[in-house]
């Protein structure tokens, strides 16, 4: 037997062993957006009957990690029928999770009350660092869009 005929055999089985991980993986991120959009429905109309606002708050946050998960369950389709992985959904994800963040934040401090000034120098303080990432990603996704490079692939596989 040729070793060379070895290698393409197992190279072959490695692919496929890939493209069925990547498959497990894109429905995952589909099935736990979904567990999450319904369990998310679920606390807020429990939540509604307590506090209001917190219950608007959670689902909110809740809704933005659904957003994130089918971000990235439509990155592994793109990435499956192209071939390519491209660098502007990983920019939209990293804008969502800070905005949920940054929401998070806002819960947070509205709903304890009274903060001590120290914790609220932190609260400050991580809001500022969440606000510089958005706009970073916000320019950076721009520059992605205006230099043309959605045509140029990240990885190419």
């Amino acid at each position: 037997m040729n070793p060379s005929a070895g290698n393409d055999l197992l190279f072959l089985w490695m692919e496929r062993l890939e493209k069925y991980g990547y498959i497990t993986a894109g429905i995952s991120f589909l099935l736990l957006g979904m567990v999450v959009f319904v369990f998310g429905w679920y606390d807020f109309l429990i939540g509604m009957q307590s506090n209001a606002q917190r219950a608007v708050l959670v689902m909110m946050n809740e809704l933005l990690l659904v957003v994130i998960l089918l971000e990235l369950f439509r990155t592994i389709i793109n990435f499956m029928k192209s071939r390519t992985v491209s660098l502007e959904p990983f920019l939209h994800v990293g804008i969502i999770a800070a905005v949920r963040r940054l929401l998070t934040i806002g819960a947070e401090i509205t709903l304890q009350g009274e903060v001590s000034p120290d914790r609220f120098e932190q609260y400050l303080l991580d809001a500022l660092v969440n606000v510089g990432v958005i706009l970073t990603l916000i320019f950076a996704l721009y520059l992605y869009r205006v230099r043309g490079m959605k045509a140029d692939p990240v990885v190419k596989g």
